[in-house]
């Protein structure tokens, strides 16, 4: 029997294929900082620690050779795209708005982080988390004096997360076997120069910034609260380069935010006190390593009360509120994805490069 014709185990069966290890890595990589920022204080500064800790959901089950690639390019981006987005909130500040110098950062992060990505064959394959990155910290003022200390939060938790994803080499060469079931290392290939004379790659890149800009035009437009969420949502659901023009990853994050805004409403209806809402914020990241490459509706069920918990925490807003414009935003953005995909479809294709040529 091939592996395309066995049948799938349901995932409470199969659990020894899931990224379990990936899982756990991500939950401790986004907890320990938080929980260091509610411990001195500074829970406002929860942002920039969540983005520096989103370094551990890459590399994955790489081998470790080239996941010490993987991560590191991850970090520098990450962190980067915090630091351009502070730029962006202290700079529109200073000259009376925002708009422009957020759009020409949005282009900026997209073009350097879907090169970034398909030149060292990162998995997750996407510019999103560089795109969130910027977008949100962009939207945060910041009082005089405290830019290089949050912009420090950043880079350390993104140091901790780089550790963290490399640490279970020692797990692995220990003399004892791991109680849970790891998933087998690969090796990731070399760095791909060619995709920067790509046309498919740059084809994928015209779509990411049409879609985006078209998104947040639409939602500033109608005077929403998050705009930057509907620029997210259009960002996910994209297909990455290379994937098929498909709108079905499009149609799994609306249903899947529609799920996931319940649950965190459940969640921040109650006003559970921060430390609680910390652990909310780990289990939802291990939840959404465990389902996102197995049914991406599922994960969103675990990614939108991340994302919110972590908005709420760093700027407790109306619940109701928060929790109408994520879900509106984000079916703004995916329907501005969708529109860009149709047309793509329509229109001709660049073709990829040889394999030779690539490399």
């Amino acid at each position: 029997m091939t592996d395309a014709s066995r049948p799938r185990l349901p995932w409470w069966r199969d659990v020894h294929s899931l990224d379990v290890e990936v899982a756990f890595r991500a939950a401790i990589a986004a907890a320990v900082p938080l929980v260091l920022l509610l411990a001195t204080g500074r829970i406002e500064w929860a942002p920039y620690a969540a983005f520096g800790g989103m370094t551990a959901i890459f590399g994955r089950s790489e081998a470790y050779r080239t996941r010490i690639r993987t991560v590191s390019v991850a970090a520098v981006g990450l962190v980067a795209s915090i630091g351009l987005g502070m730029a962006v909130s202290i700079v529109g500040a200073a000259a009376g708005g925002v708009l422009w110098w957020t759009a020409t950062a949005l282009v900026v992060v997209l073009v350097g982080g879907v090169l970034a990505v398909n030149l060292v064959r990162a998995h997750p394959p996407t510019p999103l988390f560089f795109v969130f990155a910027v977008l949100v910290c962009g939207a945060i003022p910041i009082p005089a004096g405290e830019g290089w200390v949050r912009l420090g939060v950043g880079v350390a938790s993104a140091a901790f997360a780089w550790a963290l994803s490399l640490s279970g080499w020692l797990v692995r060469r220990g003399p004892q076997k791991p109680v849970i079931p790891l998933k087998p290392l690969r090796e990731n290939g070399p760095v791909r120069w060619g995709v920067l004379r790509s046309p498919v790659i740059w084809w994928t890149i015209g779509q990411y910034v049409v879609a985006t800009l078209l998104a947040g035009l639409a939602a500033l437009g109608l005077g929403l609260g998050h705009p930057y969420w509907a620029v997210v949502g259009a960002a996910a659901a994209i297909p990455p380069a290379g994937a098929a023009r498909s709108i079905s990853r499009a149609l799994h994050r609306v249903v899947g935010t529609a799920a996931g805004v319940v649950v965190t409403g459940l969640v921040l209806w109650p006003e559970p006190p921060a430390w609680l809402l910390v652990a909310v914020i780990a289990l939802a990241q291990f939840g959404a390593e465990i389902f996102v490459g197995r049914h991406y509706a599922t994960a969103l069920v675990f990614i939108t009360p991340l994302a919110l918990v972590v908005a709420h925490l760093a700027s407790p807003v109306p619940v109701e509120g928060l929790l109408v414009d994520r879900f509106v935003e984000t079916a703004i953005g995916c329907l501005a994805a969708i529109l860009v995909v149709l047309v793509a479809r329509a229109l001709p294709n660049p073709k990829p490069r040889s394999r030779a040529a690539a490399r």
